[in-house]
């Protein structure tokens, strides 16, 4: 006999320029007060990490700094531009948030974002949760007797189709490429927007670390899985490219 599905509820918020879905599943999951008092937690910690590295808004961080002005003492841009070292490091300086074009560090924010946002939900005992933000999915499951959440990933040739199911219980999966907003992403090293690939996807056991190192391998290209695998153990990916 089947197991009855878990109760389940879910949120969609528009944030940080894009619809952001919370899925949270478990006993009580309709109604628990805990539950009631984590999510508007979790996307206001959103908001106002929007507020901060938007590189769209005049009174952010990113803009300030791209004016050649000191950025704020919050805690949160110290950590931010330290990550942004750190990413330039791991990826052979594929990742570098301060480009040509000036300072943006957009690659990494958006898998740090929702990892603080989610930090929200880690009292939540006996509650799994699923965050997509953009195609970005960070998800936990709290008991051995839950499944794995299905995180599918579109195929930038169509996208009303899917290229691959990830299965995950802790961790994330990132995809970077160009099927959703065009070519944006420059290979720092020669400052072109590269084409050999549509897209890459990244999996593993941080949300932040995914979305970097899904942006560095499509800015470099090649051999995007062993490249990966060689600077974060524990991480796979994979690439989609052009039909022949």
């Amino acid at each position: 006999m089947t197991a009855p599905a878990a109760e389940r509820r879910s949120w969609v918020v528009q944030v940080m320029g894009l619809p952001v879905s919370l899925h949270v599943r478990g006993e009580g999951a309709r109604s628990a007060p805990a539950v009631r008092r984590a999510v508007p937690v979790v996307f206001g910690r959103l908001r106002f990490a929007d507020r901060l590295f938007s590189p769209y808004r005049e009174d952010s961080e990113v803009s300030r700094i791209r004016r050649g002005e000191r950025p704020s003492g919050h805690p949160w841009v110290a950590e931010v531009l330290a990550l942004c070292e750190l990413a330039r490091e791991r990826t052979d300086g594929y990742f570098d948030a301060r480009l040509p074009g000036g300072f943006d560090p957009s690659g990494l924010v958006k898998g740090w974002a929702v990892e603080q946002s989610v930090a929200a939900l880690a009292d939540l005992e006996g509650f799994d949760y699923c965050l997509n933000a953009g195609g970005d999915v960070v998800a936990a499951v709290r008991s051995a007797a839950s499944p794995a959440w299905r995180v599918g990933v579109e195929d930038p040739r169509d996208r009303s189709r899917l290229v691959a199911v990830r299965e995950v219980r802790t961790g994330g999966v990132a995809t970077s490429g160009s099927a959703a907003r065009g070519a944006h992403i420059v290979d720092p090293h020669t400052g072109a927007r590269p084409d050999a690939l549509l897209s890459v996807t990244v999996t593993g056991p941080s949300l932040l670390w995914a979305d970097v190192f899904a942006t560095a391998a499509f800015a470099r290209g090649g051999d995007v899985a062993g490249w990966v695998r060689a600077r974060a153990p524990g991480y796979e990916a994979f690439a989609v490219g052009p039909d022949p």
